[in-house]
């Protein structure tokens, strides 16, 4: 772990964007380009990530810090990969995959996520089936099309947010709602987990996986922040 090497941290405008300056120098991303960041809200949330390191540096507190090194570096050259995939998750969405037993959490998922398919399916004609069996549904080609278009629309920060918070979920009309500010992060969040909510509910849940649940959770919080109105 690398220790803190500098005192000050302060953003400025550079090359149409904003960089992040440790003493005076340009904040570089792990392939050594200046991270130029695209307006100054997004930069003070990672010089406010930098600021807060104390007498060690540790990469696992500074989620804005690494999504926009892959915002920067990664994504523009994989631009086409990261659409498909994005489509692709849309194909087997957890949303779709219902339970018909218990009927209690079947009703859950009606009411919690069916609301959500409803929105995505009038605002962006990303309408998608559901089923109770295992095999995904087959889902029309508009409604693909629908999710090509709209991640080949967004901007590199976007579409990487967009990413991370569909592996994330465990749905692209989750990361949609969130991106889109039909739902807030929390509520997202909730949403994802609500089949494993149900099981702690009747099982209980065990001291570790709530402290994982609860980190991702804060994690994710300061990811939602990157996104622009």
């Amino acid at each position: 772990m690398a220790k803190r090497f500098y005192k000050e941290v302060d953003v400025a405008p550079r090359d149409g964007g904003y960089v992040i300056l440790l003493d005076g120098r340009i904040l570089k991303t792990p392939g050594k380009q200046a991270l130029v960041l695209d307006c100054q809200s997004r930069a003070e949330l990672v010089a406010g990530e930098w600021r807060s390191q104390r007498d060690e540096i540790k990469p696992e507190t500074m989620p804005c810090t690494r999504l926009m090194n892959v915002a920067c570096e990664l994504t523009p050259p994989r631009r086409p990969e990261l659409v498909k995939e994005f489509s692709s998750y849309c194909k087997t969405d957890l949303l779709c995959f219902r339970s018909e037993h218990p009927r209690d959490l079947a009703k859950r998922q009606e009411e919690v996520w069916q609301p959500v398919l409803d929105w995505a399916a009038k605002q962006h004609g990303l309408a998608l089936l559901v089923t109770t069996s295992i095999k995904a549904p087959q889902h029309t080609e508009s409604s693909v099309s629908a999710a090509t278009v709209y991640a080949n629309g967004l901007g590199n920060v976007e579409l990487t947010l967009l990413l991370h918070f569909t592996a994330s979920f465990g749905s692209g009309v989750l990361a949609l709602a969130l991106m889109e500010g039909y739902l807030d992060v929390a509520t997202v969040y909730a949403a994802s987990r609500l089949d494993e909510v149900f099981q702690n509910e009747l099982w209980g849940e065990d001291e570790e996986a709530a402290l994982r649940a609860q980190n991702i959770g804060e994690e994710l919080a300061a990811l939602a922040a990157l996104i622009q109105e």
